[in-house]
């Protein structure tokens, strides 16, 4: 379903459904249909769609705001993802529900990574590990490990930009981030193991492989990378088979090890044109290109880079098209190619000023002036002048000099560098709307849930007067009261505890409030709905117990006082309150433990007439139900 298509059909969706609460289920699910398969856009659409129906059910909420951070987070919106992984994580706090606070932990830290915010995404994972390892989830702890990995990994790799450094010349901060995540994926892999999870063991070899790469331990990274393309291979996975390939060749090329990288590279080639990867086949192209240049067969580089160059054309990549031609223009000065040699020089030199890269610039113009001198060509009052030799000494240095010492320490762009894919951008400013949730915001939500509630609860008995100590808890009924009396004496006890005893949520979007909902269906009925009275049951159900009060053993002489507080009971009497009277809902909430709380009231009127052989009273009613029995 495209994106069209799911926008059209969520106000069709809206008309269908009566009810709030189903209506906000049913878009959640076809939300969650559509991100499955593979349509996000379409699927926040109905996301968005189900928040603003609303819902009183926590954990649908929660769902929700977790798929839409996730939805998000795929098309690549990440202020909006940690938004909603924001408001998970606060429902799931309030909830009290660890096991999903774990798991929006492990979602915010990811969305926090790839947005270069990496020491809150530490925070946020390590909570997420030790939340897991309190409910004991392997499964979970297995996710956490290997994402608090990823996070330093990350950042190491982050910090290393800095100054272009090879693999193992990095800082030692760089060295101490890539040591952690060393770490981490080490103790995922064991946890993975013991789990039986061949395929999370894969991806923990590919990542320890990586990070051994960058840390300069070769043999450890060829031992992981290894691992990782024989259970690539197990599981038929092509595109992780064609990454392993790849890595193993740039651990061969700084093992000196030339013979055996372009193995892995030409592997790596025949992958990427059967996964119809044209951006990683101009990357093994160059590989091999570079390759075989250290081998010495110019003639089999050239082969390569052509091939690249082509490629990069194809996909207009200029970066990718301007190394092409300085690759070729030093594989034909090697052959003695010089005339072809210039051509591509100064084909590299019109691209590095295009996209206003001044080290190829620097590097193109001393190709040139070198060119021009064997062939014995004039040269420009531009390749001549001081700027550019100063240019160049700042920049590259002697190329000649250069190249040598390139040749002799084997060094070689990263295939992975050379990635014509953007690189994640930066984290964009957050939304000033959005109020970070700290633990601080969350005990005060506890405190204002809990505060005052057991002075709240008690319940203050009038004392008779008089020193019989059986009269010390004996309530002063109220006598010959009508129902609406016996409705205020309720109401006075009970009126205050309801708003005390209710739980203040965050202001969430899609959440209904008791208050929202009856806002909402004022029009449509004067009581709450089921619904309503559904979530009331829950949120009062244990507290029933610890708010009833006994009432006092009337002894069988008050005749009287029985008499009277059975007829004024509303038992088999149509009522006179109006429907829109708030007590209307007490009696549909309590309907069914009234019973349950009354005392038990001995009938001492009628056992004792009964047994003196005396005659019922008129207007006694047992006594006339008695009668009939007879």
């Amino acid at each position: 379903m495209s994106l069209t298509t799911g926008e059209e059909n969520v106000p069709n969706a809206v008309q269908t459904y009566d009810s709030s609460s189903n209506m906000c289920l049913e878009l959640a699910l076809e939300g969650e249909r559509l991100c499955k398969a593979g349509d996000c856009r379409a699927g926040v659409a109905f996301f968005q769609a189900a928040i603003q129906a609303g819902t009183d059910d926590l954990r649908t909420l929660s769902a929700i705001y977790s798929q839409l951070g996730n939805a998000y987070f795929y098309l690549g919106d990440y202020n909006k993802a940690m938004q909603y992984h924001n408001h998970d994580l606060t429902l799931a706090r309030t909830m009290g529900d660890k096991l999903g606070e774990a798991k929006s932990s492990g979602n915010l830290g990811n969305t926090l990574k790839v947005m270069g915010r990496f020491d809150e995404a530490v925070v946020c994972c390590k909570r997420h590990l030790e939340l897991s390892r309190e409910l004991d989830d392997k499964l979970s702890e297995g996710r956490a490990l290997y994402n608090l990995g990823n996070v330093y990994h990350a950042k190491g790799k982050h910090l290393g930009r800095v100054g272009q450094k090879d693999p193992g010349e990095f800082s030692e901060e760089v060295k101490e981030c890539l040591q952690e995540a060393v770490s981490y994926y080490e103790e995922n892999l064991g946890l993975m193991r013991e789990l039986d999870d061949i395929a999370a063991q894969g991806r923990a070899c590919g990542n320890l492989g990586n990070t051994y790469y960058l840390l300069g331990d070769f043999s450890q990274a060829i031992y992981y990378h290894e691992e990782r393309l024989s259970i690539a291979r197990q599981f038929g996975d092509k595109a992780a088979e064609r990454r392993a390939h790849s890595n193993l060749g740039n651990s061969h090329i700084f093992m000196g090890q030339f013979e055996e990288a372009a193995i892995h590279y030409k592997r790596t080639l025949s992958l990427a044109q059967e996964l119809g990867d044209q951006a990683v086949e101009a990357q093994a192209c160059y590989s091999l290109g570079n390759t075989y240049t250290l081998l010495r067969d110019y003639e089999t580089a050239i082969e390569y880079h052509l091939r690249h160059l082509l490629i990069a054309q194809n996909l207009n990549d200029r970066v990718g098209e301007g190394r092409a031609c300085w690759s070729l223009g030093n594989a034909h000065a090697s052959l003695g190619h010089h005339e072809k040699a210039l051509d591509f020089a100064k084909k590299h030199l019109e691209i590095s000023k295009e996209i206003s890269d001044p080290m190829g610039e620097a590097t193109a113009k001393m190709n040139i002036a070198d060119l021009k001198k064997v062939l014995d060509l004039p040269e420009s009052p531009m390749e001549s002048g001081d700027q550019m030799s100063t240019a160049i000494k700042d920049h590259s240095g002697n190329i000649k000099e250069e190249s040598k010492d390139r040749l002799q320490r084997l060094r070689r762009e990263s295939m992975e560098q050379l990635s014509l894919i953007k690189m994640t951008p930066e984290g964009k400013k957050s939304n000033p709307n959005n109020k970070k949730v700290d633990e601080k915001s969350f005990f005060d939500l506890l405190s204002r849930f809990q505060s005052k509630r057991m002075d709240d609860q008690r319940c203050t008995l009038p004392v008779l007067k008089g020193d019989n100590k059986e009269n010390k808890n004996t309530v002063n009924l109220p006598k010959n009261e009508e129902p609406e009396d016996l409705f205020d004496l309720i109401s006075g006890m009970q009126s205050k505890r309801m708003d005390e005893q209710r739980v203040e949520l965050p202001n969430l979007p899609g959440l209904q409030t008791s208050g929202s909902i009856r806002s909402r269906r004022a029009t449509n009925s004067c009581l709450p709905d089921d619904n309503f009275l559904d979530q009331l049951v829950r949120c009062q159900n244990s507290r029933l117990d610890d708010q009833r009060s006994p009432l006092p053993v009337l002894l069988s002489e008050d005749s009287d006082a029985v008499e009277n507080i059975m007829a004024a009971l509303p038992i088999n009497k149509p009522t006179t309150v109006p429907d829109e009277d708030f007590f209307m809902l007490i009696m549909r909430v309590q309907g069914g433990r009234m019973d349950d709380q009354r005392a038990t009231v001995p009938r001492a009127n009628e056992e004792v007439g009964v047994a003196n052989g005396s005659v019922p009273q008129k207007g006694d009613n047992m006594g006339k139900k008695s009668s009939k029995k007879k």
